[in-house]
């Protein structure tokens, strides 16, 4: 009888899961440099970090106003993250990697980031590195 280690079992479990489907509508208004470096952001952002798992749908207000309507869209560009819930919104270029990978939920969001904003500093292991008083 063969033993099966809880790492196999884990592993195994890890590449049955169902992975998430992401639904995204990007909204953009014309062909602008706006809208054009949006759509690119997005398409690699995406394609680096979601391969095979998302639905992208690129929306020209201009041209599809109807599917705006309703959608509370106020700026542009604006993508909406239907899918998998909560729902959530980005406004802007989309060149924010960080933001947009945090906001999708695909990386967890770095402690230190607010740990720098209270004290102003940042090491590699988070540890003040301020000459202390008087040296």
């Amino acid at each position: 009888m063969k033993k099966v280690s809880r790492t196999e079992d884990f592993e195994k479990a890890l590449k049955e899961a169902p992975r998430k489907k992401y639904v995204l509508r990007l909204y953009v208004a014309g062909a602008s440099r706006k809208s054009s470096e949006a759509i690119a952001h997005i398409k690699k952002i995406c394609e680096e970090h979601l391969k095979g798992l998302y639905e992208l749908q690129v929306i020209d207000i201009y041209q599809q106003p109807v599917l705006a309507k309703g959608r509370q869209i106020i700026a542009v560009p604006t993508l909406v993250k239907e899918l998998p819930v909560p729902l959530r919104r980005f406004i802007g270029s989309m060149a924010d990697e960080e933001r947009i990978l945090v906001g999708l939920d695909l990386v967890p969001k770095r402690e230190d980031l607010s740990s720098k904003a209270k004290t102003g500093v940042s090491t590699k292991e988070g540890k003040d590195e301020r000459e202390p008083k008087g040296s």
